[in-house]
């Protein structure tokens, strides 16, 4: 089946209680009235644990900007404890692998006390030794990233990589899923496509079927320095679609979901500079460096986490206000992001925030335009503190 990356949605759960149901549908219907003060909570929390990584990928934006590593607080966690109960997801992932933050598996432990869904993003390096705790603490989902289907062009892409031991590990998982009889963990593959591995996508889904995999996840390479610029898919459309025609059949005989970003020239967001966005309302963002952004692709901070005493203080502060005030205000688009908008005609409106005119986040970016393919601007990332 053909999915689309989730804007507005999450993952369907059958497992929401009446309190999480009812802060859904409120987030849902002030998303639509466009609303800048909440009374919902969010519906998804994002935790960067750490901007730390023990791979060394080839297309990796952290390795385009020198920066101090830093590990998220575990007692920021436990601040949040008032929402929990409201909230119907929360996700562990972010620039850094999420699994080698020491205290991983003390915070699946504590959101087990909640009835959330958790999902992490991980290389898979550390399935094995995290498989018990997976199952006592109940992980929802499980992204693991693979680049390719073969070894060799897999460990070259995703440097430090051991193809064998991600592909053990989620085998392993597998054997231990079935034997407990459990639906869970969710697993999707989450592949990086380039002009390197375009051609191999039908591979890494045969991979999934192979492995049991539910839902192979493509994403494009966004190239952040010079040396991969050449290595994206702008102005590939033509490659691009014939490969994904190819796959989706693939998929639909295999029974393997395939979620797919949009191909150049036929993106939804048209000329617009990025899908409408939601995450100012859906998600709260807490990068490792404990500071709240829209997400993680972006460098514009709102706050320090530990600068307010109560979540509502938080969640409508001045900062997030705006933001959900501008970030879809398509009218007033800074003119020197190349918009046909003159500054003269925003002057008393709202501007866009910069880092959104020019997004490349997959779920929201606008696969029409260049930039979403090619950054080379460092302020691509968080502006994490210099070594």
């Amino acid at each position: 089946m053909l999915l689309r990356y989730k804007r507005k949605e999450l993952f369907l759960s059958n497992d929401l209680n009446q309190t999480q149901l009812n802060n859904s549908n409120l987030n849902l219907d002030e998303i639509d009235k466009e609303k800048s003060v909440l009374e919902s909570y969010p519906r998804r929390i994002v935790l960067e644990l750490t901007n730390d990584c023990n791979l060394n990928c080839v297309m990796c934006g952290r390795f385009s900007s020198e920066f101090k590593k830093t590990y998220f607080d575990i007692n920021w966690l436990y601040n949040l404890e008032s929402i929990l109960p409201y909230v119907e997801e929360v996700t562990l992932m972010g620039w850094g692998e999420p699994t080698v933050h020491p205290k991983f598996i003390d915070m699946l432990k504590y959101l087990n006390e909640f009835n959330v869904r958790k999902y992490f993003c991980t290389n898979g390096m550390l399935l094995d030794k995290l498989k018990d705790s997976i199952f006592k603490y109940k992980a929802d989902i499980i992204a693991v990233s693979l680049d390719s289907a073969k070894k060799s062009k897999n460990n070259n892409i995703r440097r430090g990589s051991d193809f064998d031991k991600i592909t053990n590990g989620i085998r392993n998982l597998k054997i231990e899923q079935k034997k407990r009889n459990l639906d869970f963990p969710y697993i999707n593959f989450v592949t990086t496509i380039m002009k390197d591995n375009l051609y191999e996508l039908p591979d890494i889904i045969c991979l999934a079927d192979d492995l049991q995999i539910e839902e192979v996840k493509v994403v494009y390479l966004t190239a952040f320095s010079d040396s991969l610029k050449d290595k994206t898919l702008y102005n590939c459309f033509d490659e691009v679609k014939n490969v994904f025609k190819e796959s989706l059949k693939l998929s639909e005989k295999l029974g393997i979901d395939l979620k797919l970003p949009y191909i150049q020239n036929e993106d939804i967001a048209g000329d617009k500079a990025h899908k409408n966005c939601y995450v100012g309302w859906r998600d709260l963002f807490i990068g490792s460096d404990g500071y709240t952004r829209p997400c993680m692709s972006t460098s514009q901070k709102f706050f320090h986490i530990s600068e307010y005493n109560t979540f509502n203080e938080l969640w409508n502060n001045k900062e997030y206000q705006k933001f959900r005030k501008t970030v879809n205000n398509f009218n007033c688009v800074n003119s020197t992001m190349g918009s046909n908008n003159s500054t003269n005609d925003c002057e008393n409106k709202d501007m866009m925030p910069l880092n959104c005119v020019n997004c490349y986040q997959s779920s929201h970016c606008n696969w029409n335009k260049r930039t979403s393919f090619i950054q080379m601007d460092e302020n691509f990332a968080p502006k994490w503190e210099k070594i």
